[in-house]
């Protein structure tokens, strides 16, 4: 259900349940999980990129998978969106950069794929949505990371509209990074994190990311303490020691 290669630095993780729309079960969740934990612990990966196979990136979750939550305790329930929760938290949290190449339509589960990524490179067809209002459902775990990323106000227009949204207006609403023709997407991702990867330090990059999850939701002086220690803690890593080395003494490094 998730392929996982690496090439160049660069962890590949792609949903392959093309059949299906890439719908999200519990397997596959657990996989991705595996995948992302298996990205991060590799000292070779710097950088991960989340595609898919076949026609959307991905639907949410399995019409199956559905059916069988009507059956569900209510501890079966938490259980599960705590399953679901794990998976978007070690994508958000994971110390590797990730790019969503989202290629074809991301609903529902799949949008909040998207969401908890670092960037988001699509195409102008693609369509992005959280509709689970529309079936009676709430965009719960999902809603907490897009209000984060594009602010309350847009966030309540999507989140309680579950409207599908063009490309271009998720470019717009700052869901998006980048909108790019289909035929360049695979092109463009693979020349962004390849830059990236040469030019950016990998402990700045988990540092950064570490000091933008955790710093939300704390009050200035306790998100400015956060700073200074992560600041700190930069200082005195040797990723630090040979930037500053090479920019003292004119030369350019290669990460």
């Amino acid at each position: 259900m998730v392929e996982y290669t690496v090439r160049e630095r660069i962890a590949l993780i792609t949903l392959n349940r093309p059949e299906k729309r890439n719908a999200l079960n519990v397997e596959m969740v657990e996989s991705l999980k595996q995948s992302f934990d298996q990205a991060a612990a590799d000292e070779q990966v710097k950088a991960i990129i989340l595609k898919a196979n076949g026609d959307a990136f991905c639907a949410g979750a399995d019409l199956a998978y559905l059916q069988q939550l009507q059956k569900f305790s209510y501890e079966e329930n938490l259980n599960d969106s705590n399953n679901l929760k794990e998976l978007y938290l070690k994508i958000y949290r994971n110390p590797k950069v990730v790019v969503a190449q989202v290629h074809g339509h991301a609903l529902a589960g799949g949008c909040g794929l998207a969401t908890v990524c670092d960037w988001v490179f699509t195409v102008p067809d693609a369509r992005f949505g959280y509709t689970e209002t529309k079936i009676g459902f709430i965009p719960a775990l999902v809603s907490v990371f897009l209000v984060r990323k594009i602010g309350e106000g847009v966030a309540r227009e999507l989140l309680l509209g579950g409207e599908l949204i063009s490309a271009e207006s998720a470019f717009h609403m700052g869901l998006v990074n980048r909108v790019v023709p289909a035929a360049n997407l695979a092109d463009e991702v693979w020349d962004f994190m390849t830059r990236l990867v040469a030019s950016n330090s990998a402990s700045s990059l988990a540092l950064t990311k570490q000091l933008i999850a955790e710093a939300a939701g704390k009050s200035m002086d306790e998100a400015l303490q956060l700073a200074a220690l992560l600041n700190a803690q930069a200082r005195a890593t040797d990723d630090c020691k040979r930037g500053i080395a090479a920019f003292l003494n004119k030369e350019k490094i290669i990460w």
